[in-house]
């Protein structure tokens, strides 16, 4: 993070240069000596510089939660605030020799003859640092100030180390005299010390004298004529040769000319991990990170009498040692400085590509090593003191550009120093170290609290005592407790191996060992757990044992716990144990043999006279043929299983007997291992025993980890971006799912909402619909079925980000230890991949690493998937063969093919391009790492590497190169109003108006899409338009034969659009949800909300609701909670009024596929409001603007349609006003009221004459497909045709466009539903598999399920059950995944459907559609669908009478009787129709035998009312007549006193519908469109004259 405002770093910097600025001048220009350790002295003044208030700041961050936001913010500070100083020495011609926590220490070299002048020099530079960086302000309220020091005379310099790392020390008199200077100084003050006082021109300075003999407070200089500074100031520069005079680089060490020798001298003084970076070409940015070290400081403090020479000799020797150590435990030794009393040692464990599991535990051994040695072997040592600490710091760069250095910063780096002082003598440890460290509690001692200086808590503090023998053995323990409310998931193949070691150990008397391997986190103790709990219920005595790292250099220490653990010695104190083991071992074992156990049980036989002269291997051998004897009788009685967890830590000894054991006694031992480790011989032998079994434990199965996260957080269900957070976190590892599970708990994010309520209800605000939407979608876990039980689901909170919520510590450290195993480069790409998102394109990789070619990246790349980082995007997601990001910028196009032109002759670009997959896109492949990657970086960084990605992408958020690019928001670029005067705007966005077209200015790296970006699909060859439109379609036969022509002439030659498919899905993955992502990081709330708009359409146009509602409800949280009075209103991002209606209009569609119908149509008319396009709420205001929409298209018609690329953003406006006017016939259409109806009819007219105006045949052909259909569900005969009719001749004005192409699959659909509706099945049938497959091109799920929905009626009325299966299971790998209510509510209505008269055909059985039907009936969703539901209850109603259930059969009934009066002329209101009059029918009859309890009795009269309006009602859906005829007969019948068989009602199929199929065939031979038309309409008019005298005939 170091900083500089002279100057940026420059790109290109030679490696000694970057060498050069991490150290001091001194160092650089050092002469070579005879003797590296030679100690030398110069003449020179010293500055040093200490910043008060930090530690006090840092304690403050330290008590906040937000220890990661608080890291960024106190670095930031520090960095930004000591980088200032820098500089300013520098240009007074000092040299840093170091940058010590919150100290500075700058050097002037020169003669004894002029220091005098030099120390005036640096008079004034202190004077000038405290005046202007005196005083620094923090907005936490801590400020931080300055104390400066200065001394001059003597100092002396001498390297420690060896040939691979060296260390510069400055030492002396004058050393100590600057540090207490500081010490003496208060904060704004600069002190002398007295032999700096002594040596400078006395009179320039007003000082006043602070102690005798020690030192003087400097409070100003005197300037006396003729004196004058600057003159001064040329002077001294005579004395500085170095100094650098040119305004490029502020030091002459940055330009020097390659030299190897240098370098290699240089590179010694420089940490390992940091070489690495340098020479991988890293920028000195993107080196500093966030991340959890152990840091150790070793204080030695020497006798005064000591001699400077021998002084150096002993730190060498210390230096030498404590490296060493370290580095065995993977820490570095960071820096070594001198204080007044000795030398400080600065070691940290943990740095970037140091990360160890265990290294707090390995910090505290090494410390009590070098604790050991330097108080036996250092002569001249007075105390030795080391501290630990454990915790998150800042490690990087602090500094300026010319000179910086490699430091750590954070609260523990302040705690680590005042422990020091605090506990001298010790080793002492805060409590974070002492938890991590996982050893034995033993070997710590509670050390007292003590007050330490601007430390408010430091918290518990420990002694370490070093590593012990354990003096008493472990205790009986797994770690973890079987969960008694919840099964074990996904683990029955590895209990079938402990039952199948059960068997044999019983049947064959020989032992068995079961020993299952699988990762942390994977399950294997809770699969212990398990194992125990069966095994005692089944009698068997189980000696369950976990053990740790350190008990594997215990000798013999498992079998000595599991054998106390046997003799139940491991419990009971330690006064009663060897009573209770006399009683244990009697008659098992020998008296005189019993002494042999004292050192293993701690107890105290007397001592036999045969014991005594055995030696010690034949005491083991009899010990352990003890054992034996001891188990095998035991094993007589009852069955014996040991349990040992974590067995890779067992020692030699112990696999050694548990080997011979295993072949010996006939016993089942059960162990679990972790891959990562090596065993030793006797674990190698043990595992290759014929009586061993080794099972791997895989990790759980998506379904199974989204059920255990349901158990975690108590619900039944869990949120779609709640789904995608666990499991790209865990794949599939069943801790990491547990702790993160408890850390959102922790956080407070979740919002958990009941769902016991008997009926969900209408939200009438946006911000209330969460539940809702939860509500709606499938269970993750069955609910219980106990109706006392609570049921929950859980939701996000709205203003939480789940891609920026930090991992636990736990699994950070976990990721970061993996991340830490890769090399520098390797490191460099995954953290540059976080940032990017969980998936990346390795173009956009590219961009990030800076000076990466193509080959490196894809070396790099290649040796990531192979230790499965990283893998490349599956195939099996129909990637195209084609690049997904077809960039509209024509900049990025051509430096791309440049960049392969320059790359091709290459044979390993060739290799290369056969070996990379076509897809380009890769993931993350391990859990957690993403993350955790993503989390080291600093603050600014971070943002300035979103900032690249956003620009990058913004070129790529548009629909795919198939769809001709444009915006899912149709013209949406264009619409945006001019913001350029506003203060809202964006600071990297301005805009402006060029003519007619609104163009967007650049005023830094990111913006908006530009309007420039044509779209393509507007302008087509207008010869091909002629030609197609010469070729009109006058009937339907002649236009699905021009469709199926013109489909065959499609080529890519043509540039034709409708052969390519569709990736606007990767579109939505790759760009745009990403997009919106890395605005929000960034703080580009406007940007973000533009692409959020874009990311719900594209949902939408996907069909998928959920996720389109997920982004609305990001960008609903962006404007913040909206007023409760309009005229307040005011959101939190400025926004154009187009985007506003948008917003509304995206909302009110999400809103009527989650059935909040009353709250869609509101939004739906407030954004026909901002697009200017009022909609009345009164039934006056109906009828005066239905009669302005018609004089409106009586007089549109003579004027010629507007031109759409004159005005894009007036289509905008039109292409949402259509949409919203889509929306609100279709909501008014699920009312069956009056004064519904004629609000959807004016919205299809104005709906009709804005599609008219936008000019766009695509839309005409849309509207005249939603007409239709409207008008077939309002029973409008004339108006149905009339419209299909218009949309085939207006179709062949667009079909060159994908949305011409898609309007045709609308259309073909809509003839498909029309011709069943007929009863022209067989066409109905072939127009609806022509219709699929554009869907299927197009990617259009939602049209496709409807096309499906009408294919199924079409084959079921033609008794092709065979294809009525096949439709269904088509349909339901469409909607299985979507979690689509409304459509799996038709899909288990067909599945009914075929169950009652499929002859036999069975698709989903009874049971699972009725468990769907009594969870979700409740559901807004199919609460508003009534002609759905309809024929849902009656098919159930039909299925209980079968059975003769007929409690069930009524009320299901009965709800259809509720819902028959609310639908309307549809297929499926027309088909629920039917299905509840053959329930009536049915109910009718069984009425005489008195069945039903609740249901009143009825007469014939009352039933054939429903038949008239039945006849009255659907009149546009006559292939439904014949059979309602046939059940009107009968009820006439059964009237009459005659006979009527059960049989004939409940399936009428084979006697009902033959008329109806033969009707179809006739049908179908007369193609004549009019003629079908009037001869049904004929047949309906003969039954509705015949009904009144059928109802009179039936009373008399």
């Amino acid at each position: 993070m170091a900083t500089g405002k002279g100057a940026a770093v420059p790109p290109l910097w030679p490696v000694e240069a970057r060498l050069a600025a991490l150290l001091p001048d001194l160092l650089v220009f050092r002469k070579p000596r005879g003797s590296e350790h030679e100690l030398a002295t110069a003449q020179g003044v010293l500055l040093g510089v200490h910043v008060t208030g930090f530690t006090a700041l840092m304690d403050r961050f330290s008590l906040s939660c937000k220890s990661e936001h608080d890291m960024d913010t106190l670095a930031h500070i520090f960095s930004y605030y000591i980088s200032d100083i820098v500089e300013h020495v520098l240009c007074f011609g000092g040299d840093i020799l170091n940058i010590t926590g919150n100290v500075l220490l700058a050097l002037w070299t020169v003669e004894q003859h002029q220091l005098s002048d030099i120390i005036t020099l640096v008079a004034k530079c202190s004077l000038e640092i405290q005046e202007k960086f005196g005083i620094y302000h923090t907005r936490e309220g801590q400020d931080l100030q300055l104390k400066i020091g200065l001394s001059a005379g003597r100092i002396s310099q001498v390297i420690v180390g060896d040939e691979q790392r060296q260390y510069l020390l400055v030492t002396g008199r004058d050393v100590d005299g600057v540090q207490l200077a500081q010490r003496l100084a208060q904060a704004n003050e600069i002190v002398l010390s007295w032999n700096c006082w002594k040596l400078c021109e006395q009179y320039m300075f007003e000082v006043e004298i602070m102690r005798e003999d020690e030192a003087v407070k400097l409070r100003d200089m005197r300037i006396i004529d003729p004196f004058d500074f600057d003159e001064h100031f040329y002077k001294c520069l005579d004395y500085l040769p170095r100094y650098r005079t040119s305004a490029d680089t502020l030091r002459t060490a940055l330009e020097l000319d390659p030299d190897s020798a240098l370098e290699q001298t240089l590179r010694k003084h420089i940490m390992k991990n940091l070489l690495k970076k340098i020479d991988e070409g890293q920028p000195m940015e993107y080196i500093s990170e966030f991340r959890t070290v152990t840091m150790v400081l070793v204080s030695l403090e020497f006798h005064k009498t000591a001699w400077m020479l021998h002084l150096c000799h002993l730190i060498q020797e210390a230096a030498l040692y404590i490296s060493t150590v370290i580095e065995k435990g993977g820490g570095q030794l960071s820096r070594i400085f001198m204080s007044e009393t000795g030398c400080m040692f600065l070691c940290v464990f943990g740095l970037p590509g140091d990360k160890k599991p265990d290294e707090c535990a390995h910090a505290l051994e090494s410390s009590f090593s070098i604790f050991s040695f330097c108080w036996e072997n250092l002569t001249e040592t007075k105390l030795v003191s080391i501290s630990i600490t454990s915790g998150p710091v800042f490690c990087g760069m602090v500094g300026a550009v010319a000179r910086h250095e490699y430091t750590v910063i954070g609260p523990k780096v302040s705690l680590v120093a005042r422990m020091i002082t605090a506990y001298p003598g010790l080793v002492s440890c805060d409590e974070v170290t002492y938890l991590r460290s996982m050893l034995p509690a033993y070997n710590f001692k509670k050390l007292p609290e003590k007050m330490m200086k601007n430390i408010s808590n430091p918290g518990k503090m420990y002694e370490y005592l070093g590593h012990r023998r354990c003096i008493m053995f472990g205790k009986r323990h797994l770690a973890r407790e079987r969960n008694k409310n919840h099964s074990l998931l996904d683990r029955e193949k590895e209990l079938e191996a402990f039952r199948m070691a059960q068997q044999g150990s019983l049947h064959q008397k020989k032992g068995q060992a079961v020993l299952y391997e699988g990762e942390k986190g994977y399950g294997k103790s809770q699969l212990l757990a398990e194992i125990n709990f069966l095994a005692q219920k089944e009698g068997h005595r189980v000696l369950p044992l976990k053990l740790k790292e350190a008990d594997s250099k215990q000798c013999f220490y498992a079998i000595q716990t599991l054998m106390a653990i046997f003799f139940e010695i491991d419990m009971c104190p330690a006064y009663y144990r060897q009573e209770r083991l006399h009683k244990q071992l009697h008659g098992m074992v020998e008296e005189p043999l019993h002494c042999l156990f004292n050192d293993l049980f701690f107890v105290k036989f007397p001592l036999s006279f045969r014991v005594s002269h055995m030696d010690d291997l034949t005491r083991q051998k009899k010990v352990k043929a003890c054992f034996f004897q001891v188990l095998q009788k035991a094993m007589r009685e009852t069955p014996l299983i040991f349990l040992i967890d974590e067995a890779q830590y067992m020692d030699a000894a112990s696999w050694e007997f548990l080997g011979t054991l295993l072949s010996s006694v006939p016993i089942i031992m059960v162990m679990t291992l972790t891959p990562t480790f090596t065993l030793c011989g006797w674990a190698q032998h043990f595992l290759q025993s014929p009586q061993a079994i080794f099972v791997p434990i895989s990790k759980l199965a998506t379904t199974s980890l989204l059920r255990m996260a349901c158990w975690e957080l108590g619900v039944v269900s869990i949120p779609q971006e709640l789904q995608i957070y666990l499991l790209r976190r865990c794949f599939g590892n069943p801790l990491y799912c547990e702790v993160l599970c408890q850390d959102l708990l922790s956080k407070n994010i979740l919002l958990f909402h009941d769902l016991q309520k008997e009926e969900e209800e209408e939200n009438s605000k946006w911000e209330t619909l969460s539940a809702n939407a939860m509500k709606s979608t499938m269970y993750s876990i069955s609910p219980a079925s106990s109706e006392d039980q609570e049921l929950y689901v859980c939701t996000v909170k709205d203003d939480v980000n789940l891609d920026t919520v930090l991992l636990p510590p736990l699994l950070k450290e976990i990721a970061v230890n993996q991340l830490d195993q890769l090399s520098p480069g390797e490191q460099l790409l995954v953290k540059c991949a976080a940032v990017i998102g969980h998936s990346f394109h390795i173009d956009l990789l590219q961009h990030l690493l800076p000076g990466w070619g193509k080959n490196k990246l894809l070396q790099v790349l290649r040796a990531l998937v192979d230790i499965n980082v990283l893998r490349w995007c599956s195939k099996s997601q129909d990637l195209p063969a084609e690049p997904i990001l077809m960039p509209s910028s024509i900049e990025i196009i051509e430096q791309t093919k440049e960049e392969r032109k320059s790359d091709a002759g290459s044979p390993l670009r060739l290799q290369e391009e056969l070996s990379l997959p076509q897809t380009e896109v890769l993931e993350f492949g391990v859990p957690l790492l993403q993350e955790a990657a993503w989390e080291l970086w600093p603050k600014a960084q971070q943002t300035a590497l979103h900032l690249e990605c956003a620009w990058f992408l913004r070129d790529l958020a548009c629909r795919c190169g198939s769809c001709h690019g444009g915006d899912f928001v149709p013209f949406h670029r264009f619409a945006i109003c001019s913001t350029k005067s506003s203060s809202g705007t964006s600071r990297f966005c301005s805009y402006k108006d060029t003519g007619s077209i609104l163009t967007q200015v650049i005023t830094d790296k990111l913006q908006l899409p530009s309007p420039q970006d044509s779209f393509q699909f507007q302008t087509k060859s207008p010869r091909s338009q002629e030609a197609f439109t010469r070729e009109h379609c006058r009937t339907e036969e002649e236009f699905l034969d021009q469709v199926n022509r013109k489909l065959a002439q499609t080529s890519p030659e043509k540039d034709m659009l409708t052969t390519k498919p569709c990736h606007c899905k990767e579109v939505l993955k790759l760009v745009l949800s990403p997009l919106t992502q890395h605005c929000l990081v960034i703080g580009e709330t406007t940007c973000a909300f533009y692409y959020l708009l874009e990311a719900a359409a594209a949902s939408l146009d996907l069909s998928d609701n959920y996720m389109a509602f997920f982004y609305l409800r990001k960008a609903s949280s962006l404007l913040g909670q909206p007023s409760a009075f309009s005229f307040f209103k005011k959101h939190k991002v400025k926004i154009s009024q187009f985007e506003e209606a948008t917003f509304c209009c995206l909302r009110s569609e999400v809103c009527f596929n989650m059935g909040q119908i009353t709250l869609a149509k509101k939004l739906a008319r407030q954004a026909l409001r901002l697009l200017k396009r009022n909609f009345p709420w009164t039934w006056f205001g109906v009828i005066f603007q239905t009669f302005l929409e018609k004089c409106w298209r009586s007089c549109s018609l003579s004027q010629p349609p507007d031109n759409p690329s004159e005005n894009k953003k007036k289509l905008a406006i039109l292409q949402q006003q259509v949409q919203c006017l889509s929306l609100l016939w279709q909501l008014y259409n699920l009312e069956a009221t009056a004064s519904s109806r004629r609000f959807a009819y004016l919205a299809t007219l104005m709906q009709e004459n804005s599609a008219k105006e936008s000019a766009s045949e695509a839309q005409v052909v849309s509207t005249y497909v939603a007409l239709s259909q409207f008008s077939q569900n309002m029973g409008d005969k004339e108006k149905w045709l009339h419209c299909e009719q218009m949309a085939i001749q207006k179709n062949s004005l667009c079909w060159f466009s994908r949305e011409g192409l898609l309007a045709t699959a609308q259309l073909m659909q809509a003839l498909a539903y029309t011709k069943l509706c007929l009863g022209h099945l067989d066409f109905s049938i072939r127009l609806g598999f022509q219709a699929r497959e554009i869907c299927r091109h197009l990617k259009k799920p939602a049209l496709e399920n409807l096309v499906l929905s009408v294919l199924f009626r079409s084959a079921f009325l033609k008794k092709k059950f065979d294809l009525c299966v096949h439709v269904l299971e088509s349909q339901w790998a469409l909607i299985a995944q979507g979690h689509d209510v409304l459509g799996l509510a038709c899909f288990y209505s067909a599945c009914l459907d075929l169950l009652l008269y499929g002859k036999g055909w069975l698709c989903r059985p009874f049971g699972e559609c009725l468990h769907f039907i009594q969870h979700y009936e409740h559901s807004c969703i199919l609460n508003s669908q009534s002609n759905v539901m309809l024929g849902v209850h009656s098919s159930l109603a039909m299925w209980f009478a079968q059975d003769s259930q007929w409690k069930l059969f009524e009320h299901h009934f009965s709800k259809a009787r509720q819902l028959v009066k609310r639908t309307n002329a549809s297929l499926f209101g027309s088909h629920g129709f039917v299905r509840f009059l053959e329930c009536h029918v049915l109910m009718l009859q069984k009425m005489p035998e008195g069945v039903f309890a609740h249901t009143p009795s009825e007469t014939p009269r009352q039933t054939l009312k429903y038949f008239k309006e039945f006849f009255s009602r659907c009149v546009t859906c006559p292939v439904y007549h014949q059979w309602a005829s046939e059940l009107k007969a009968s009820v006439m019948r059964y009237g009459k006193r005659e006979s009527m068989s059960l049989t004939n009602i409940i399936r009428p199929f084979d006697t009902c519908l033959t008329r109806i199929w033969i009707e179809g065939e006739f049908l179908e031979e007369n193609n004549s469109f009019e003629g079908n038309l009037q001869r049904f309409v004929r047949v309906a008019d003969v039954k509705e004259n015949k009904d009144e005298e059928e109802i009179q005939e039936c009373i008399c």
